[in-house]
């Protein structure tokens, strides 16, 4: 069964650049377009990788991910953050809310697929 992966941007064309990365290596893929949308998503099924950028609208990366983490379904979900932000503070905001990796656009699909496959737990 193939593994499901959220993305949540505020982009959509990074959404589909993603996804298509992503589905051609064989995921399945939920897409929210800030986090709001993407906590209005996670209905309990099984998401085994969130992929987040950190500037949003509604509800950003940040928030998103601490918000997560407090749902117990999703506690131990790993989330890379992809993100324009390259600062090293944001980047310690990020791991203390819970994100595994920081990944700054732009990427290389090779790479962030790499990323990807180390934190999909089997």
């Amino acid at each position: 069964m193939a593994k499901t992966i959220m993305i949540v941007d505020d982009s959509a064309s990074l959404r589909q650049v993603v996804g298509i990365a992503l589905k051609s290596a064989g995921y399945d893929v939920i897409e929210g377009s800030d986090g709001k949308d993407a906590l209005s998503k996670l209905s309990g099924q099984k998401v085994h990788l969130i992929i987040s950028d950190v500037n949003m609208p509604n509800m950003d990366g940040i928030s998103f991910v601490k918000a997560l983490k407090q749902i117990p379904s999703y506690k131990f979900t790993p989330v890379i953050m992809l993100t324009t932000e390259s600062q090293e503070e944001k980047k310690r905001e990020g791991q203390a809310a819970g994100a595994k990796a920081w990944m700054v656009k732009p990427f290389k699909p090779e790479l962030l697929l790499g990323a990807v496959q180390k934190l999909v737990m089997p």
